[in-house]
């Protein structure tokens, strides 16, 4: 924003040059007239691109455009159907038209976009927001904020040496009724913490198997799609959002849906660093798709005062469900939450309803905690004040929490399959571990799984220099930070 009369000095002065060109350089002097006609004159105005357009960046795209002195001045998308269909979708919703490209890196050199807004798929989110801090603009980054524990440090040390505003995409930051039953908590209300608890039991059908190379859709620019990652032939059936449960891109829901709970189970416990130590041990299971990131697991975040729990769960809540509508297992009411359990009782949040609840220690309610506010609304106001510290999920909560997935993921991939009897003793020394575990085993049981042969795969327990982030076993260490593929890479992920 230090540049803004800069800026707005060289759009008055292409504005005014247009009149005076013809030719191939008219198109860019006109698009120029056009921005400038989009600028409202204030002199806080934030003017934002958007990438990655098909599911959530629309609720980006249409809640930065909704904000006062906002304008949302352009759509990226690699799929031209996407990027066409929004776009005209845009232009009729606000009555004018948006900008559109298709690679992210042309954005980069636009002097009249003060920010981007990432909604891009998880092995894209550190490149391109390390990028666009290195290329002075601000960031509102999706959840989660990387898709290796070293891309996130290398995250907050872009935002640091650039002095750039990035806010993370994990919104419950920017629930009052969160902050407010939390700082109750804490307070000493329900007497000494004992454990934090995170939940995601969503459902999460088969995606299917397929035979051979699928045919990527000539309307999307697959090398730009696949940007970071390796460069692989499509191997199943849907493109789009299944590149969740693929580890070259993905995090499975542990990193998907689960990272907001882990956000708020580690804002929870107070917690600023990595833990001591994190084990997993689950697996895909009740299904043989091509996926490969687990739906059911349960991650350890051994803590040295108040442990953290979390709890993954794709199937329903016993096998005859499979046939029917995928009804899920609830813990404490809710099937995704996260939890502070106290001596006295415990603080249960609401997914979805901006609420947080208190429960008695007989369980029942004695307190309930209401109300939000707009996290895009967060991000812009500490864009315009300069200042990281008024975000409500700055760049380093995001990866920290977004850090203790990754751990756990790479728990499991360095895991072998284990029998139910040595599932059980590979965590017989972690209380709560032990007791989550063993309500997993019931739950893969009601849905059929054999458990008496290896089937649950159990990985190791990880220990991790808090100061350094670095995992302590080296196998482990190079499984948490993979080299970026060329040309789409950046010297702090090397």
């Amino acid at each position: 924003m230090a540049s803004r009369t800069r800026r707005d000095f060289n759009r008055i002065a292409l504005a005014t040059s247009a009149l005076a060109v013809s030719g191939p350089v008219a198109g860019v002097a006109q698009a120029a007239t056009r921005r400038q006609r989009l600028w409202t004159g204030r002199s806080d105005e934030v003017r934002v691109a958007v990438v990655g357009i098909r599911g959530r960046g629309r609720n980006h795209y249409n809640a930065l455009q909704r904000l006062d002195g906002v304008e949302v001045v352009a759509l990226c998308d690699v799929d031209e159907e996407i990027l066409a269909d929004r776009a005209r979708i845009f232009n009729e919703k606000y009555e004018r038209e948006v900008d559109t490209e298709v690679d992210f890196r042309r954005l980069l050199d636009r002097d009249d976009i003060d920010a981007v807004s990432l909604a891009t798929p998880n092995h894209w989110h550190a490149l391109q927001t390390i990028w666009a801090c290195d290329a002075g603009k601000d960031v509102y980054v999706e959840k989660p904020v990387c898709h290796d524990l070293r891309e996130g440090r290398a995250m907050v040390d872009a935002a640091r040496r650039n002095n750039r505003v990035v806010q993370t995409g994990t919104q419950y930051r920017s629930c009052t009724a969160n902050h407010a039953a939390i700082e109750w908590a804490r307070n000493g209300n329900l007497g000494p913490l004992q454990v934090a608890r995170g939940i995601c039991y969503k459902p999460r059908r088969s995606i299917g198997k397929v035979t051979g190379e699928q045919q990527v859709p000539e309307h999307i620019h697959y090398d730009l799609w696949v940007g970071p990652a390796p460069m692989k032939p499509l191997s199943r059936a849907n493109l789009h959002y299944d590149w969740h449960w693929d580890f070259d891109t993905g995090n499975g829901d542990l990193g998907n849906q689960g990272v907001h709970q882990m956000d708020i189970a580690r804002w929870m416990i107070g917690q600023d660093t990595m833990p001591r130590r994190v084990a997993s041990v689950g697996g895909r299971l009740g299904y043989d798709d091509d996926g490969n990131t687990p739906n059911t697991q349960v991650v350890i975040c051994d803590y040295p005062d108040v442990p953290l729990i979390f709890e993954v769960r794709g199937l329903p809540r016993d096998a005859g469900q499979r046939k029917d509508k995928w009804q899920m297992d609830s813990f404490l009411g809710s099937g995704i939450t996260a939890i502070l359990h106290c001596e006295g009782g415990d603080v249960v949040t609401r997914h979805g309803a901006n609420s947080a609840v208190v429960l008695d220690a007989d369980g029942q309610e004695m307190l309930r905690f209401t109300g939000t506010s707009n996290h895009f609304a967060d991000f812009i106001e500490a864009v315009r004040s300069r200042d990281s510290g008024d975000l409500a999920a700055e760049i380093k909560e995001g990866h920290l929490s977004a850090g203790l997935c990754h751990a756990g993921n790479v728990s499991y991939r360095m895991g072998e399959p284990r029998t139910r009897s040595e599932v059980l003793a590979a965590v017989s020394s972690h209380e709560t571990g032990h007791e989550a575990t063993e309500r997993m085993l019931a739950h893969l049981q009601a849905n059929e799984i054999e458990l008496d042969r290896p089937t649950v795969t159990v990985g190791p327990w990880l220990t991790i220099d808090p100061v350094t982030e670095q995992l302590q076993d080296r196998t482990a260490n190079a499984m948490a930070a993979r080299t970026a593929r060329a040309p789409f890479t950046h010297e702090s992920l090397q």
